[in-house]
């Protein structure tokens, strides 16, 4: 009983309607299966999804598994019978699965680079290798755990670029003291001769490569502590490798070559054809070195093949991209009707691309979520897509078939089925976009154009023509803003005197319309037969809410008990609903966003495009949108614009990079300075460093790969060696010549004998790198590394002697010395 009315009770059900069951659906979650599940089911289920997030510092792998036990223990009892558990994704799997296939790769890597050794210099000097390998990893391991990096996908793979570069060292050192046993005898003081011949060299050269790698640990960013553990791993093994060489490597080489027999020839054992290589290396080089005319045509063609190299990028042979795109075995389909649309409009179009989706080869299942967000992933969190709900959006999530078991990437896929998936979208009205997940941090979208100025209307004006620009450009996809539709809004004014009158207030005047139209819980019913309390939900039915006329109709009651219709109270008005305004850092943003996709897969080359375009806008207000990269404007009192998203990344780790290789140069070559003490010999030990763009450049194109940030972390790392080699040879050099041979003899024989340990060091790297070839993220780090190398040190073995011999002979006892500056 709520009320007595004239003497007479009045129970709850004279005046509502009372139903014990479901409320009113205001989302939907299904999900269907595609053509390459193992399950063998048609039709799309209801469904419930549970999401499970680890906590810092804990294992993904270990959780799953212990998660999944838990569900199958609880099968049959508080997981009643007919009810399926299936897991969608499982991000502790795929973890395992990639550092599983990393720790094989490092030790391919690490047997390949000993089997190089033993076919090079023996079985007997292979084993030197292959003792300084596992415990140098060993101990770089140690030092990454007492730096607080996880075991994750960038240490290992930190690890296995450390393979081909920690291995130099030995092979130096080895390979010395193996050509001194040959050359003299075998004891304890040739050994120690052998490694102080080439100590002095290897420890410079040591500390050249890891100048050239500590500066990229300062990348700022989101990419910075993402590419971090490279060259701290990196630089920590080379430190290792170093005293490992000096310490571990001449006691083992003097035990497991004390069977070799000298025989005064230091150069016996080589193969036929490094023999016969040298040779004809010999040869020219005299020629060179004899004849002026030769040098130059020499450099002449080396200029000519730096050009050619240059030339592919902005041919777009070569391509500039953040990151590569990775094969993934999931992406996401958004999808957002029109504000004001209703559930079921919006579940329409979903279906229907999920039925789309049945159709394709690689899909495994998804799940549809209309009307709320999907459990989200970091891409999810970056991009606020945890914040989706509401009638008129909805989320799919898609799965594949495990990468081994297809031919297409991801990255293929998504570009296959955007059209049909558009297409259907389009029949609704609706904007449909394919979200992959990307292979570094994550961004609110590819293509990001961030308007800012001091007027919202004009700044959403700007938008809209930077959107039709977008629009126009061949590449640019999924294009969308953070503007909604203009949405019809409903206003009731209360004629507050006239409601007064009655003893009726403005808020009961909204309350009753919220309660009418949302609902309201006015209490809690405890049923016996439920474990936990009933809400009282009420709310007008469907019927009475739809439409301002039947809303209209609602009665108040009055101070005096009589009911008040609410047509006398309010006037009833339509306007249009205010936008959502956006901010980042406190200013007004109005954000348009796109993908790339088709002709142009990176968003360089679109944005260079529409930068110009944008800059030919005519604003009434007299001047020219500024466009800019890195930082928002610092005022807004002016129109203007930012590129963000991957763009802003891209600009950011590549303008941090060529910083950094800026401080590799000086360091490396204050380093140098210190050594030989001369202002113009470090100039020739690293004249070689922009010669391994002529092997990495073209490398990429034949190879069809992005030049990303991997590639240029391989070509600082690549100038780290270049100089390495560079500095044994020129060492090699003055040596000879403080011997009393002469400069033209000294620079062939440098040539001749350090070619094999150069040759050697340079293998290490190719091999230690092929394991990573194929890998979508760190291939372009791979082809860095093994094209510039082969390519420096070919060109560097001339190009070296050469450039040494010229300064030596024109000015042996030149004033750049620092010797010579004290003199004077």
């Amino acid at each position: 009983m709520i009320a007595v009315f004239q003497g007479r009770p009045v129970y709850l059900r004279d005046v509502a309607r009372i139903t014990d069951g479901p409320e009113e659906p205001a989302n939907y979650v299904f999900m269907g299966f595609g053509p390459a599940s193992k399950t063998d089911k048609t039709a799309m289920y209801e469904a419930v999804t549970i999401s499970i997030a680890k906590k810092k510092g804990t294992n993904a792998t270990h959780i799953a598994e212990r998660a999944h036990k838990k569900i199958e223990a609880l099968k049959g009892h508080l997981i009643p019978s007919g009810i399926e558990i299936m897991t969608t994704r499982n991000y502790g799997e795929t973890a395992k699965e990639k550092s599983d296939e990393l720790l094989k790769h490092m030790l391919i890597a690490a047997l390949s680079v000993t089997v190089l050794i033993a076919l090079a210099l023996g079985w007997r000097e292979s084993i030197v290798v292959a003792v300084a390998v596992p415990v140098t990893l060993a101990l770089t391991i140690l030092v990454t755990y007492l730096y607080s990096y996880t075991l994750n996908r960038v240490t290992l793979f930190a690890l296995i670029f450390s393979i081909g570069i920690l291995v130099d060292d030995a092979i130096v050192v080895v390979e010395n003291i193996h050509r001194h046993f040959r050359l003299t005898r075998v004891d304890p003081e040739t050994a120690i001769e052998a490694v102080d011949e080439v100590g002095n060299p290897t420890i410079l050269a040591t500390f050249a490569v890891i100048a050239a790698l500590l500066p990229m640990a300062f990348v700022s960013g989101l990419m910075g502590p993402y590419m971090r553990p490279i060259p701290m791993g990196a630089s920590a093994a080379m430190v290792i490798s170093l005293l490992i060489a000096f310490i571990i490597s001449p006691w083992l080489s003097f035990i497991v070559l004390k069977g070799e027999k000298p025989s005064g020839e230091g150069q016996e054992d080589e193969s036929r054809i490094i023999g016969r290589f040298n040779k004809i290396y010999e040869k020219n080089l005299r020629g060179l070195l004899e004849n002026r005319k030769k040098r130059l045509h020499f450099f002449v063609l080396v200029l000519i093949l730096l050009f050619c190299a240059l030339l592919l990028v902005p041919l777009k042979l070569a391509t500039v991209k953040m990151l590569p795109f990775d094969n993934k075995s999931e992406f996401q389909i958004v999808i957002d009707m029109p504000e004001g649309a209703s559930l079921e409009e919006t579940s329409a179009v979903t279906r229907e691309i999920s039925d789309y989706l049945k159709r394709v080869p690689e899909v495994t299942n998804y799940q549809s979520y209309v009307g709320t967000a999907s459990p989200f992933n970091f891409n999810g969190l970056v991009r606020h897509y945890y914040l989706r709900s509401g009638s008129n959006q909805a989320d799919i999530q898609v799965n594949f078939v495990n990468k081994d078991e297809r031919k297409a990437q991801s990255h293929d896929i998504a570009r296959r089925i955007r059209p049909p998936i558009q297409e259907i979208a389009v029949r609704y009205g609706a904007r449909a976009k394919i979200v992959e997940i990307p292979p570094g941090p994550p961004v609110l979208s590819t293509l990001v154009a961030e308007v800012y100025g001091p007027g919202f209307e004009r700044q959403m004006e700007i938008a809209k023509e930077i959107k039709e620009i977008f629009a126009t450009t061949k590449g640019v996809v999924d294009i969308d803003w953070y503007v909604e539709a203009d949405q019809k809004k409903v206003i009731f004014d209360v004629d507050k005197e006239k409601a007064a009158y009655h003893g009726i207030s403005t808020e009961a005047v909204s309350r009753s319309l919220s309660t009418a139209l949302n609902g309201t819980v006015a209490g809690l019913a405890h049923v016996a037969r439920d474990k936990e309390p009933v809400e009282l939900f009420v709310r007008a039915s469907l019927p009475e809410r739809t439409g301002i006329d039947r809303l209209r109709e609602f009665s108040l009651a009055s101070a005096s008990g009589s009911p008040i219709s609410l047509a006398e109270l309010v006037t009833v008005r339509e306007g249009i609903e205010d936008k959502t305004i956006h901010r980042k850092n406190l200013k007004r943003v109005v954000y348009v966003v796109a993908d790339v996709a088709g002709t142009e897969e990176s968003p360089v080359y679109p944005i260079l495009k529409m930068g110009k375009a944008i800059k030919k806008l005519k604003l009434p207000e007299g001047y020219e949108l500024k466009q800019y990269s890195a930082v928002q404007p610092w005022l807004e009192d002016r129109y203007a614009m930012k590129w963000d998203g991957e763009w802003h990344i891209t600009y950011e780790v590549f303008r941090d990079l060529g910083m950094a290789f800026a401080a590799v140069l000086v360091l490396i070559y204050v380093m140098v300075v210190g050594w030989f003490r001369s202002f113009t010999v470090p100039l020739v030990i690293m004249a070689p460093i922009p010669l391994s763009l002529i092997g990495i450049l073209p490398g990429h194109a034949i190879m069809g790969a992005f030049f990303t940030a991997t590639s240029m972390i391989g070509f600082i790392a690549g100038a780290g060696i270049v100089v390495r080699n560079s500095i044994i040879l020129v060492d090699f050099i003055d040596l000879k010549v403080a011997e009393g041979i002469p400069l033209e003899e000294a620079v062939i024989q440098a040539g001749l004998i350090r070619f094999r340990p150069m040759l050697l060091t340079a293998a290490a790297v190719v091999v230690g790198s092929s394991v990573i070839l194929f890998d979508p993220i760190f291939q372009g780090m791979a082809i860095a590394l093994m094209a510039g190398e082969v390519a420096s040190t070919f060109l560097s073995r001339t190009a070296v002697p050469v450039l040494y011999y010229m300064l030596k002979r024109r000015s042996p006892d030149s004033g750049t010395s620092l010797d010579g500056i004290q003199k004077n």
